[in-house]
């Protein structure tokens, strides 16, 4: 029989899970999966500067911090590049590079202050730090994300296809995207407390990949990628209970890569095993047209 404790961290795991393939999804078809790793290891400042602010490890400020920051550092990227012409990969690598070394020099700072050493929790997760009485906020800031994304629907799809043909038809492109960062950043920092800074990316990543190997319409994609998602974020934190002092969120992504390399082995247009069919039997064809000719 499973304890609370580890129902607690499968619920918090498939609810991360299923937002990341969500957001994700957007990132991936948009060719922005970066930006993901950018506002993930933009939140370390974030999470310091709440810590030092609030006095203490409170949720609510901790997250609240992670959240301005790595809602920020996606801000600064759009503004490189759409206002100053920076190449997008020079972007990326500036904002990430800067926002990290920040959190970096400010989590030396904390680590003079009284109880600051469960700080490192945010750099790689720990499943033990998600309470039962964080799951409702987590729900509620869920919804919230997925209200906005139903909301938006339309939108949200012809920027992440043509953008072009967005702004020709009048649509406030820069806000658009604004907003979509936003919700990336804050489903980013609920992932935080299981996955950490520097493997949340891969939530947001891999699930996203796996479904864009199975199906075309980008409804269709934003459902299989939640799936994966909860797959995912749930079999993880089921395997990592299973060992013992195992950390949570590498076996997440782990399961996420998993599925991935699934999927683009065996899914049955895009696979590497469907192409090698499609290749062998192309190479049948034409030795048997040759050899009629």
């Amino acid at each position: 029989m499973l304890n609370p404790t580890l129902i607690t961290v499968i619920m918090a795991a498939s609810l991360i899970g299923a937002l990341a393939g969500v957001l994700g999804t957007f990132l991936v078809l948009r060719g922005q999966s970066l930006l993901g790793d950018v506002i993930s290891h933009a939140a370390l400042p974030g999470v310091v500067g709440g810590f030092l602010v609030s006095g203490g490890r409170g949720f609510a400020a901790i997250l609240g911090g992670a959240l301005i920051s790595g809602a920020l550092a996606g801000l600064v990227v759009q503004v490189l590049r759409r206002g100053a012409g920076v190449k997008p990969d020079a972007a990326l690598g500036t904002v990430l590079s800067l926002f990290f070394a920040g959190g970096v020099v400010l989590l030396s700072v904390a680590q003079l202050q009284p109880g600051a050493a469960g700080l490192t929790v945010f750099l790689f997760g720990q499943a033990a730090s998600v309470l039962r009485a964080d799951l409702l906020p987590m729900a509620i800031v869920a919804l919230f994300v997925l209200s906005c994304v139903a909301l938006f629907w339309k939108e949200f799809q012809l920027i992440a296809f043509d953008r072009e043909a967005a702004q020709a038809q009048g649509l406030p492109v820069v806000l658009l995207e604004t907003v979509l960062t936003v919700l990336t950043a804050i489903t980013i920092v609920l992932g935080l407390a299981l996955a950490g800074v520097v493997l949340m990316v891969a939530m947001l990543i891999a699930p996203a990949v796996a479904a864009r190997q199975w199906v075309r319409g980008l409804g269709a994609m934003v459902f299989l990628s939640a799936v994966i998602g909860i797959a995912a974020g749930a079999g993880g934190a089921f395997l990592s209970a299973l060992g013992q002092g195992v950390a949570t969120g590498p076996v997440m992504v782990l399961m996420a890569s998993f599925l991935t390399a699934l999927s683009l082995l065996l899914a049955p247009d895009r696979g590497v095993l469907a192409r090698w069919v499609r290749q062998q039997n192309a190479r049948k064809s034409l030795h048997g047209r040759q050899v009629l000719e």
